[in-house]
């Protein structure tokens, strides 16, 4: 039987080389739900994603998906693990020289031996769904924002996988846009019966449609529950973050020496007499 969680992170430790990331993180990905990890900018979201992909390998804990460790895997039980596996990127990530119809079927062909015919009528269906079918023969660079992320949505369905990510869905979108895709993410988790993972630092759009929303800082959850919970919480950071308020805990500076110092403008001691 398939555990009630598809992604288990226990105790999880990253960094980069002395930036520390993650510092003993732990949260569960409930199956066939879809599930918001929200966080400022710099806080490791992408980053998370990487390791639960294996793109990256934890320096301490445990990254489970579908009940196996990813970093214990070798490289054709890695691969085996991604094709279950779909992601929109961040700068939705389209092949350049492909056409849109091209880009939805690559991860088709790459995956399955199927008739062509049957690949052509799974693309048109998942450019359907998106609202795109009829920009099939388009190039990714005559497409505008938002229909690149419609695309590389649809991309990231394309093999129906188990478990899909979707890194900063939302950055950069109008507001029409922004909610077409908000809906999209959801009224497709449904009805593939997919698990979802949205990586984002859009409060408001993703707590209209998520199920569950952890909340991380400095390495570790610092909020998690329904999106009404979350949203409801007195605790100082998660009311400044949920409610983008300008005073509160987060700091607006990354770690490092003072100004002072950097500068040299630091007196020095004065010398003992």
């Amino acid at each position: 039987m398939a555990a009630d969680n598809i992604v288990e992170i226990e105790d999880l430790h990253f960094a980069y080389n002395e930036h520390e990331v993650f510092r003993g993180l732990s949260l569960k990905i409930p199956r066939g739900k879809l599930v918001a990890i929200l966080g400022a900018s710099g806080c490791g979201k992408t980053t998370l994603l990487k390791l639960i992909g294996g793109q990256l390998r934890p320096a301490g804990g445990c990254v489970r998906v579908d009940g196996r460790v990813v970093h214990e895997l070798d490289t054709d039980e890695l691969y085996t693990m991604r094709r279950k596996m779909g992601m929109m990127f961040q700068s939705s990530g389209l092949f350049s020289d492909l056409s849109v119809y091209e880009n939805i079927a690559f991860p088709i062909r790459e995956h399955y031996e199927l008739p062509e015919e049957l690949v052509r009528r799974l693309v048109l269906m998942k450019l359907h769904a998106v609202g795109l079918r009829g920009a099939r023969d388009l190039m990714p660079g005559d497409l505008s924002g938002g229909m690149s992320r419609r695309i590389a949505l649809a991309r990231a369905i394309a093999a129906d996988p188990m478990l899909t990510m979707y890194d900063e869905p939302f950055a950069g979108l109008d507001p029409i846009t922004l909610n077409v895709i908000a809906e999209l993410i959801r009224k497709l988790n449904d009805a593939l019966g997919t698990t979802s993972i949205v990586v984002t630092y859009d409060v408001s759009e993703s707590l209209k449609v998520v199920d569950y929303v952890y909340v991380i800082s400095d390495g570790v959850v610092v909020g998690q529950g329904t999106p009404e919970q979350v949203a409801g919480s007195d605790d100082p950071y998660l009311r400044q973050f949920m409610h983008a308020l300008p005073d509160g805990p987060v700091r607006f500076h990354f770690p490092g020496r003072s100004l002072e110092e950097d500068l040299s403008l630091a007196q020095p001691a004065p010398s003992a007499r």
